[in-house]
């Protein structure tokens, strides 16, 4: 079985994919947003194309916990995304994955200009990583 990890962003959708075997997340690409229905097939192509059987959205919650606009967006987001993968979509907290990902490019060594273009797959591989962490027995 396959998950796909959902990193939601307002000018691009990070992606990253795990093997439930190996239980280790990978960041796979980026689709710079156009409009949700163009999303959502390119999404759900890049599914089927790894034979998906489950997706993680990442819910970013405030430090605090509460849910701001950004939240609210990932919420209306899930049944959506959902329905054009035709597979259970999780929501998963997704606190500080984006500098849990600047971090682990920046210590590879990869350019700041490089990072921009990688951040948001390597932040759902985070978002990815931690929910099989969690759900792991």
């Amino acid at each position: 079985m396959r998950t796909l990890g959902v990193d939601l962003g307002r000018v691009r959708i990070g992606l990253a994919l795990a093997d439930d075997l190996l239980g280790t997340a990978r960041p796979l690409r980026t689709v710079v947003r156009r409009d949700e229905s163009a999303d959502l097939q390119a999404i759900a192509a890049l599914a089927r194309e790894y034979e998906v059987t489950r997706a993680v959205l990442g819910l970013p919650l405030n430090m605090d916990g509460s849910e701001g606009p950004s939240a609210r967006l990932a919420r209306n987001f899930q049944p959506r995304l959902a329905a054009a993968l035709g597979v259970p979509v999780d929501l998963f907290d997704e606190r500080l994955s984006s500098f849990e990902a600047e971090t682990r490019l920046r210590d590879r060594g990869i350019s700041s200009k490089d990072r921009r273009a990688m951040v948001d797959a390597e932040a759902a591989a985070v978002i990815l990583q931690g929910w099989l962490d969690r759900s792991a027995p």
